[in-house]
């Protein structure tokens, strides 16, 4: 039985493994699936406040010693020339060969101590490096997710990880501080009081308005959200459960699971025979209308999803001599598209239709049914044009969305078609039941599409933002 990612690729096709994978949907675990109707959820996040409970869906990585800052550098297309403490910085990696492995934020916590989360690409990329890299002074700690289906089964982390977001998230902050809190530069951290207990702060704005993201202790995860949501109540804050929460980026821009690019290259061979048989890259689900043999045509450049502006060439890092060699105007660019009303509507009504064809379904308000999503984006002539990787619905803009990466002639405002459902009856995973194939209109739109996150928000992965000079 094969004990490694390579061992699993030695004996069949990369794309036929991870298309037909069994692991079944992506889990944002143990977080209750709602509090409210999932359509109110949403319309919090834009009319009053949310509390996001991300405690449970994402690796923490520690890193600590001398040498974290230096594997850091090594391994990240963005500059660390200046990170200092109580700052936070996007994580981007890329193998040798210029392509993303993921991305996650790294929060600098104390001296010569970081702290990684995000999802388990970039966190097993650094871990390995780590492990391999010749860096004496490093220590590495890993609190992986939650399990995805706990049964019941008693739950821990290290930290629990909340974020107050929405425009009253600020009145909801200082009532609970007991009166004003400066609200300093975006990404800055700093500490609080809540109900007696000190936690870390980092300055966010994940619903194109000021808010903070707090962590301290998993131990207090119950007395701290209890204290949130009762400060909140006047203000109109709702919790959002783990139905709602991942399509908060349909309006705001971040695609969050792109194909980490790790399954070729002789560069990378080491790394695959590291990886295990179990971990997310060797039982992850490929899903969607594109399909090629060649898993390399999956793979994407910084530039394809909207972190061009982080790539700096003052450090030699994984990646950089491909990097230099890349001009940015050739490259596809991140994209929302707004899907056809009609064509939406014919799709979920082929289930009410006994006698017409059955349709991929299409969930809210998230319709992805795969680790990484890649639907084909058509223009008129039937050529592909780009990928669409992130899909569902929302409410405040009542339509339903997808963030994409198109070919750079690609002007807004083009009705491109997005093909909708795998081809020959779909494929053999556990999220697809037979179907169809239809194609779906779609306008070429901003990113983020929310007018709001777009004129208020400041993160540099949904936006063309650069980072300021200390950041």
């Amino acid at each position: 039985m094969a004990q490694t990612l390579q061992q699993l690729l030695d004996a069949t096709n990369a794309v036929e493994l991870l298309r037909n994978s069994q692991i079944g949907s992506y889990i944002y675990p143990v977080v209750p699936s709602d509090f409210q109707s999932w359509i109110r959820e949403q319309r919090a996040w834009r009319d009053t406040a949310v509390l996001y409970d991300q405690s449970h869906h994402m690796d923490n990585l520690f890193l600590s010693g001398s040498d974290a800052i230096r594997l850091i550098s090594d391994t990240a297309v963005n500059s660390v020339a200046t990170f200092p403490v109580n700052r936070a910085k996007q994580y981007v990696p890329t193998t040798a060969s210029g392509h993303v492995i993921g991305d996650g934020i790294l929060f600098h916590e104390e001296e010569d101590r970081y702290v990684y989360v995000g999802r388990a690409p970039a966190a097993n990329w650094l871990t390995y490096h780590g492990e391999t890299g010749g860096y004496a002074n490093l220590d590495i700690e890993v609190d992986r997710r939650s399990p995805s289906r706990p049964y019941g089964h008693a739950v821990s982390r290290d930290y629990f990880r909340f974020q107050i977001q929405g425009p009253a998230a600020w009145q909801v902050i200082e009532r609970l501080n007991g009166g004003p809190l400066e609200q300093l530069k975006f990404f800055s951290m700093s500490t609080m009081t809540i109900g007696g207990e000190r936690v870390r702060t980092l300055r966010h704005g994940m619903a194109g308005a000021p808010g903070l993201e707090v962590w301290g202790p998993y131990e207090h995860h119950d007395r701290v959200r209890d204290l949130i949501v009762e400060a909140g109540a006047e203000f109109g804050l709702v919790p959002v459960g783990s139905r709602a929460y991942p399509s908060n980026t349909l309006e705001s821009g971040w695609i969050p699971s792109p194909l980490p690019a790790i399954y070729t290259g002789e560069a990378e061979r080491g790394y695959r025979e590291w990886l295990g048989a179990d971990s997310y890259e060797a039982t992850g689900t490929l899903a969607g209308s594109f399909v090629s043999e060649d898993i390399e045509d999956y793979y994407l450049t910084p530039w394809e999803l909207g972190y061009g502006s982080f790539v700096k060439f003052d450090h030699d890092f994984i990646g950089r001599d491909a990097l230099e060699q890349v001009d940015p105007a050739t490259q596809r660019r991140k994209v929302t598209l707004a899907w056809d009303a009609e064509d939406l509507a014919r799709v979920w009504g082929s289930l009410l239709d006994v006698d017409g064809p059955q349709y991929k379904y299409y969930d809210l308000p998230l319709a992805n049914y795969g680790s990484a999503n890649y639907d084909s984006v058509i223009d008129a002539d039937g050529r592909v044009v780009g990928f669409s990787m992130f899909t569902g619905y929302s409410a405040n803009e009542k339509r339903g969305l997808s963030l994409a990466t198109v070919d750079p002639g690609v002007p807004e405002g083009a009705e491109l078609r997005v093909v909708w459902g795998e081809p020959d009856g779909g494929s053999r995973k556990a999220t697809v039941e037979p179907h169809v194939q239809t194609e779906i209109r779609a306008v070429v739109s901003p990113v983020p599409y929310s007018a709001v996150a777009r004129s208020t928000y400041h993160g540099g992965w949904r936006t063309g933002y650069r980072e300021p000079a200390d950041a």
